[in-house]
């Protein structure tokens, strides 16, 4: 059976680079994140990647137990895509639309400050339902907020959530389950992320340094990035996608990275392309010593002559459950907008035990012509899930 393509329509964002797409893009360019900055924790300062735009859009009143930030950050990506949601739903009827999200914290943070509010008033606070802090609340939420009546289920395979999502999605439509997908992720902020990141000696009190010889952890990031899938041509197809699950450790990446190229492989194989192919790769490049180790060997391994790639994590803070959808994102706009390549942004001190890639330090763009073009994005997560995405213009 040959399977239809799926391709990407209209993208939602928001993260600390701005509140959304028409902010973002301009402020990438120019490497300059607003949001970026340190936090205070109970256990002391961390640097983060927050949202600082107003998020001002709440839940319909049916679904007011909802109202939380990570709920009003899905609601402010999905609003930039509303109108494509719209004709979707008008062209095929609303039982014909699915939602798949990623996310990693759900609304956590909600009930983080729901407890501080028990701990000082002796019960909890009247806005607080638990289900704002259920890690499955994001997609049928957004779902009921759409009315859309297809399937609506959550991902939570932590910093692969909302990049597993795009593969389960376009199953849906390649199966004739769904017309069109509302896919994507959410995270948000809260102390028991980023405490737990700094309790395995992850996180970095400066802005991160992905491949550097100096990088010495992460920033812990929020956001949300939505598209609208369908079998319909577009001008941006998703082309492949590779998964694998190495289950090397519960945390740490399988140093030789086998999983994590496994993917990287099934994904040119699903696309039906070679190395060479590929224009632009966004890298996972959490600047965690092993992270960066592993996937600097498995890049130099596939692309042996070398791609351009950057890491973006540097202007956004890792978002976790919603990275892969945001990475995407920005590869998606170096096609559909011809938006340059990412700059990767670190203090160019390569790491002699690394393997040299091409790290994007000028303008760039993918080339227009010559065919198709093709860009990949890659995530990596704790458990070992590996997955590896590609879009075709």
């Amino acid at each position: 059976m040959t399977l239809q393509s799926v391709y990407l329509h209209a993208l939602g964002m928001v993260n600390a680079l701005g509140g959304d797409v028409d902010s973002i893009v301009p402020a990438l360019a120019a490497a300059q994140s607003p949001g970026m900055g340190l936090m205070h924790t109970g256990i002391g300062d961390a640097f983060v990647g927050r949202v600082s735009t107003p998020l001002d859009i709440a839940p319909p009143e049916r679904l007011t137990r909802f109202d939380c930030r990570n709920n009003r950050m899905l609601l402010a990506a999905l609003a930039q895509i509303r109108p494509a949601i719209e004709a979707a739903r008008e062209r095929y009827g609303a039982h014909r639309i699915g939602v798949v999200l990623g996310t990693s914290t759900s609304g956590i943070d909600a009930a983080e400050v729901a407890f501080v509010h028990q701990a000082q008033a002796g019960q909890l606070p009247d806005n607080f339902n638990y289900r704002q802090m259920e890690i499955g609340t994001a997609a049928p939420f957004a779902a009921a907020a759409l009315d859309v009546q297809g399937p609506a289920f959550t991902i939570s395979t932590a910093c692969t959530s909302s990049a597993k999502a795009f593969v389960s999605a376009r199953r849906l439509l390649q199966l004739g389950l769904c017309d069109a997908m509302i896919v994507g992720g959410v995270d948000t902020l809260c102390e028991l992320t980023v405490q737990g990141f700094a309790s395995l000696e992850s996180t970095s009190i400066t802005r991160t340094n992905p491949m550097s010889r100096n990088r010495n952890g992460i920033n812990v990031g929020e956001g949300a990035a939505v598209f609208l899938m369908t079998r319909d041509e577009g001008e941006v197809r998703l082309a492949g996608a590779g998964e694998s699950s190495d289950a090397h450790h519960v945390s740490a990446p399988d140093p030789r990275g086998v999983g994590g190229e496994l993917a990287l492989r099934d994904a040119l194989k699903n696309a039906g392309i070679e190395a060479s192919a590929i224009a632009y790769v966004n890298l996972h490049a959490t600047a965690t010593r092993k992270n960066d180790d592993m996937e600097a060997h498995l890049m130099a391994r596939v692309f042996a002559n070398g791609v351009p790639a950057s890491g973006t994590k540097p202007f956004t803070g890792h978002q976790l459950g919603a990275a892969g959808a945001t990475e995407l994102g920005f590869a998606w706009l170096t096609l559909a907008r011809d938006a340059a390549m990412p700059l990767h942004q670190w203090d160019g001190e390569a790491d002699p035990a690394l393997p040299a890639l091409d790290l994007v330090q000028d303008e760039r763009h993918v080339p227009r012509t010559g065919g198709a073009r093709y860009v990949m994005s890659n995530s990596f997560a704790f458990g070992g899930s590996n997955v590896s995405l590609i879009l075709a213009r």
